[in-house]
């Protein structure tokens, strides 16, 4: 267990710094507001007295980071923001509150994010954003329930589990049984500390996006979910052995290497791309199905309302009726994908890292040929 947490700290280390670091190309915001998910112009957030209603910025809003940590609508608690101009080679660090600072500095900030404000110039972002401090929540109280579990099995060794220890035990057993050890076998107890890990970060981010008042997304970010999907794959082709290279570059049969080969290489990449894009897409899609839900309460309003170009209770009152137990059911469906997605990523991440590091023993009648 000791040395699950000192390898914890340092996976979770890797993922903070990584996934922290992005590169902003002023000139393709376009492109760069779809891969973020960024918002659509403020102005459009909210429509006119006597428009309709969409909710699109407002759930893609929700779903996107920011360079603020939002508690509740209307209070948001500054974050620092760290920003290093390739094109001038100068870095500037600045609060998102003081405007100030941040115009001096070169940058304005667009749809909930600090852009450069002439076009054009290339940037990398250092800042802590909303789902930075998500994440760093997450690490936190992981190194806290580890180390704390850590210290009950110091302290009663030889006793019954007792309080968080007899909760997260059977998980742990779980993990190691019924995951590493049926893909991996006598190789489980070497990657335990990795399985565990990044079971454990996947879940409690999972979690923790599910309570309201943190407003984070971080497994629900392509960045977070990439730069875990790379620590696998960097994994599986570190660790393999010859005759994982052997199936890759020298296939049988070989008049089908021209074709086999280039599928094969094309299959280191595509393991970690659907590790990637199947946390990424379950996560972000129940956070957007919760909030259409809850957006068909002004939807039904405002359609009632039409005529008095405003909201009608009674439109309300029926988006409301449809909405909420939708939206309840919803959510407990979350709390089972939340542990599922993390269950499959660490199942996924077992059977690859099996599949690379498989000891392939020859056939008994070719032992039984050559000992003849």
């Amino acid at each position: 267990m000791k040395n699950y947490i000192y390898k914890l700290g340092l996976l979770l280390a890797a993922v903070f710094t990584l996934s922290t670091t992005n590169v902003a190309l002023a000139n393709e915001e376009a492109a760069a507001e779809v891969v973020t998910l960024e918002a659509p112009e403020h102005a459009s957030e909210q429509a006119p007295s006597g428009g309709k209603y969409k909710p699109t910025s407002m759930i893609l809003h929700h779903v996107g980071d920011a360079n603020h940590f939002t508690l509740l609508h209307g209070i948001n608690i500054p974050l620092p923001c760290i920003m290093y101009n390739i094109t001038t080679g100068t870095l500037a660090t600045f609060m998102s509150s003081n405007h100030e600072a941040m115009e001096a500095a070169g940058y304005h900030m667009h749809h909930d994010r600090v852009k450069p404000i002439e076009e054009g110039q290339k940037v990398i972002d250092f800042s802590i954003t909303r789902n930075v401090v998500g994440l760093l929540i997450a690490a936190t109280l992981l190194l806290v329930i580890f180390f704390t579990i850590k210290n009950a099995y110091v302290t009663r060794k030889g006793q019954a589990p007792k309080g968080l220890q007899s909760l997260l035990e059977p998980i742990i057993i779980f993990v190691r049984d019924d995951v590493a050890k049926q893909s991996l076998g006598d190789r489980a107890d070497y990657y335990m500390p990795y399985l565990m890990t990044v079971f454990f970060f996947i879940w409690m981010n999972n979690m923790l996006g599910l309570i309201p008042i943190l407003g984070s997304n971080v497994t629900g970010n392509i960045a977070v979910t990439l730069v875990l999907a790379l620590i696998t794959g960097f994994i599986i082709n570190i660790k393999a052995n010859k005759a994982y290279w052997k199936h890759i570059l020298l296939p049988e049969p070989l008049f089908l290497a021209p074709i086999l080969i280039p599928i094969e290489l094309l299959s280191i990449i595509t393991k970690p791309v659907t590790l990637m894009v199947r946390l990424f897409a379950n996560i972000l899609a129940g956070h957007i199905i919760v909030l259409s839900l809850i957006s068909l309460i002004f939807i039904f309003g405002k359609a009632a309302g039409d005529a008095m170009e405003s909201q009608s209770m009674g439109g309300v009152a029926a988006g409301a009726a449809v909405a909420i137990p939708f939206t309840i059911f919803i959510s407990v469906i979350e709390l089972l994908v939340a542990f599922v997605q993390a269950f499959i990523f660490t199942m996924l991440s077992a059977v690859f890292i099996g599949m690379a590091t498989e000891e392939h023993h020859a056939h008994p009648a070719h032992e039984a040929k050559g000992h003849h």
